[in-house]
């Protein structure tokens, strides 16, 4: 699969030839892509492997241009996001009865956001679930809101995003005046080679959840919290306990807190936390990698 020629997006002034390309790419009925899907999975046949990934480029490319306001290159996400659009190929069961491209979101929107993730230090593994949700929210939530800042959000507008996200106002403007800081200026940036092409909002859709959107939402956080669950009932009692308390709940308890406890120091609870954190992860990667698939 990794093998499979496809249109490749060499630097950000590439951006409208390879939009051109892929845009070229007819879109499939549902019969067709089935029976593509068949004889990909059941007869290894490449070329319908490689008619399925290049039907579903312009998906990739919609759901990256979601996440161009964290200041990254748009052909980087949009590069992340065609490894997890082949990855979901090689794994999508058309006998089950949906679209690909509702399976394909999840591996896409997973792809990109390890990619934000990896590339932002502000945001590390570990960090309280409401930063994180914080983190992907705020310029959706600013727009619901009609919050128009281009500077810091004044107090007003800055509680109406922390009720909506059950965070503190504090927490708002700390995460404001980050991203601002890395933003980068959309509406001066053209994709073409000689600056004649379209700007990047030129190119994007509506952006409002269609039904397909809200299904494959559902679908991705049914198929996460369903591996973390099956990865959780394989720990130790006390080390799911200190997993649940430090990582997963908004307020957690601390080190101190968990070692009175259990009557053990600080820095044992802080091994136990990584020591959980790190079996949770390989039984996680462990249930992907053997193809597990999403909830019926």
């Amino acid at each position: 699969m990794s093998t499979l020629s496809i249109p490749a997006v060499q630097s950000e002034q590439g951006l409208s030839r390879y939009f051109r390309e892929i845009w070229a790419f007819p879109m499939l009925s549902g019969d067709e892509e089935f029976m593509l899907a068949v004889r990909w999975r059941e007869h290894d046949d490449r070329d319908a492997a490689h008619k399925l990934v290049t039907s579903h480029l312009r998906l990739v490319a919609k759901i990256a241009m979601g996440y161009r306001g964290y200041g990254l290159p748009v052909s980087d996400l949009i590069s992340e996001g065609n490894i997890g659009l082949m990855k979901a190929v090689k794994k999508f069961e058309p006998h089950k009865g949906f679209r690909l491209a509702t399976y394909a979101m999840w591996w896409i929107r997973a792809s990109i956001t390890e990619y934000v993730l990896r590339s932002w230090s502000m945001v590390k593994v570990g960090t309280l679930a409401g930063q994180k949700k914080l983190f992907f929210s705020l310029g959706r939530i600013k727009r619901n809101l009609n919050i128009v800042s281009n500077g810091e959000l004044d107090p007003e507008q800055a509680d109406l995003v922390a009720e909506s996200l059950s965070v503190s106002r504090q927490d708002v403007i700390a995460m404001d005046r980050r991203l601002a800081a890395r933003d980068v200026s959309l509406n001066a940036s053209r994709t073409g080679d000689d600056g004649d092409g379209p700007e990047f909002q030129d190119i994007l859709v509506d952006g409002s959840p269609d039904p397909e959107t809200l299904v494959g939402d559902n679908e991705e956080t049914s198929y996460r919290r369903g591996l973390l669950m099956r990865a959780l009932k394989e720990l130790p009692e006390r080390e799911r306990h200190i997993f649940t308390e430090r990582r997963l709940k908004d307020d957690p308890m601390t080190l101190e807190e968990l070692g009175g406890v259990y009557g053990v120091s600080r820095e044992r609870v802080r091994q136990l936390e990584v020591r959980a954190f790190d079996k949770v992860t390989k039984m996680v990667q462990g249930l992907v990698a053997g193809n597990e698939p999403l909830p019926a």
